[in-house]
């Protein structure tokens, strides 16, 4: 009754020597797949003073002292923001202070913001109290190669073809 079973050879399963299909992903998988997240912007607080120059691909929101150069994406000085050196950047927003020249595609100057340097654009929007000092250049773009001019192949003629002088 309560005997063991006989050991039986263990059955192997047989594969095919075609691959199985592969099932494509469903529209609704893709929906679920995660998306990359924003990026958040870094921020010097007020109360921080940096000594050097601040580089990145970014977004930086400046509150407190920046003494050296800034390169980044795209950059915000609060009203408590100061830089001391240059700015480049894809698109700037100052409400604070910056003494040094701005080099940016877009520039935005609020009422309560500070510049003391030379600014260069493509767009520069300004509010009433900005206080700003220094010249504003347009982006050169570069012009369109002139085309060469063609050589004329018109011979010189010859004293054969000259009307003759009368007298």
């Amino acid at each position: 009754m309560f005997s063991k079973p006989a050991n039986k050879p263990a059955a192997t399963p047989v594969k095919s020597a075609t691959p199985e299909p592969v099932a494509a992903p469903s529209p609704a998988a893709a929906l679920d797949a995660p998306k990359p997240k924003p990026k958040v912007a870094s921020l010097i607080s007020s109360g921080i003073t940096i000594e050097g120059g601040v580089t990145g691909d970014g977004e930086l929101q400046i509150d407190g002292v920046v003494r050296g150069d800034v390169r980044v994406g795209r950059l915000t000085v609060g009203e408590t923001g100061h830089i001391e050196g240059s700015v480049y950047a894809e698109a700037t927003e100052i409400r604070g202070r910056v003494v040094g020249s701005v080099t940016a595609k877009q520039v935005r100057l609020y009422g309560t913001s500070y510049i003391d340097g030379d600014i260069t654009h493509e767009q520069l929007a300004m509010e009433t109290g900005a206080f700003f000092q220094g010249r504003s250049l347009k982006f050169q773009r570069p012009a369109a190669p002139a085309p060469a001019p063609q050589p004329v192949s018109n011979p010189a003629p010859s004293g054969l073809d000259m009307p003759k002088p009368t007298v």
